[in-house]
């Protein structure tokens, strides 16, 4: 008797399109994703006394060191905001953007054991990163939303309908962070001191964006330059629409979009590429 084919269920290979995200086969491994964003959760609060209060904390104190260095000793306008606000708004944007960021960019270096031994998706630890971020920032957001509906209460601020935004601003910074992160991801595999110029670059990129200031205080030229940082239609943009400050314009957003979708394309060839041959260098 002939015996039956074997089936295989699964096919590793090696060829497929550089800018292909394999988002079908991410898919498939979507409880393995769910089970990296537990392990995000569980490891983060493990051995600690205050567990998920942090969330609230880090925030908290950030804020209040922003309001008295910017806010009182340097004297830093707002726009009319109210500073506890403004800048509690910048920490909460920013805290997400930078949290992601830093993340991904250890992909390889900081699963390389993983990775050396089982075969699934590399993009599945990027994305499970995001995923796990993003409810770090809705804790904080929460938080926002306490002292916003406070100001809002007293009709100390004017927010608008570019609220309804706010969905698509969280997933271009998502994806800023994502696109970004693999690109440091594929070089902190071969050139290691490339983690520590992104931790660097990370803290100088914030004075950069408009976390602590609005970009009217800015003067011309800097205020021009400012346009080209894909976070500044994100952040002014969020800031106009929940506190109603700013001369926000679409313009703005749909420059910031287009940088940040060109940057995800870098990031996933490269990211795409390195996954071949990283295990030979990391």
């Amino acid at each position: 008797m002939n015996e039956p084919q074997q089936q295989w269920t699964e096919i590793i290979e090696a060829r497929h399109s550089l800018f292909d995200l394999k988002l079908k086969e991410v898919w498939k491994y979507k409880d393995l994703v769910y089970m990296f964003v537990k392990r995000d959760f569980i490891s983060s609060f493990k051995q600690t006394i205050l567990g998920p209060v942090w969330f609230f904390i880090n925030p908290i104190f950030t804020t209040i060191t922003y309001l008295i260095v910017f806010g009182k000793i340097a004297n830093l306008p707002t726009d009319g905001a109210p500073p506890l606000l403004f800048y509690l708004s910048g920490v909460t944007l920013w805290n997400y953007f930078s949290s992601c960021l830093l993340g991904t960019s250890s992909t390889f270096v900081g699963n390389s054991g993983i990775f050396g031994k089982v075969y699934f998706p590399r993009l599945v630890t990027p994305l499970s990163i995001v995923i796990s971020n993003l409810m770090r920032f809705g804790v904080q957001f929460l938080l926002f939303l306490i002292a916003w509906m406070y100001y809002l209460s007293k009709e100390e601020i004017q927010p608008n309908l570019w609220i309804l935004a706010t969905p698509f601003l969280i997933i271009l910074m998502a994806l800023f962070a994502l696109g970004t992160g693999m690109i440091f991801s594929a070089l902190t595999t071969k050139y290691k001191d490339m983690s520590m110029l992104l931790g660097f670059g990370v803290s100088l990129y914030m004075y950069a964006t408009p976390v602590i200031y609005p970009t009217s205080a800015l003067p011309g030229f800097f205020k021009n330059l400012a346009v080209y940082n894909p976070l500044t239609g994100i952040f002014e943009c969020f800031k106009y629409a929940w506190l109603g400050i700013g001369k926000f314009s679409p313009v703005m957003l749909i420059f910031s979009t287009i940088i940040i979708l060109l940057l995800l394309m870098i990031g996933t060839l490269t990211f795409n590429k390195v996954e071949k041959t990283f295990m030979d260098t990391v």
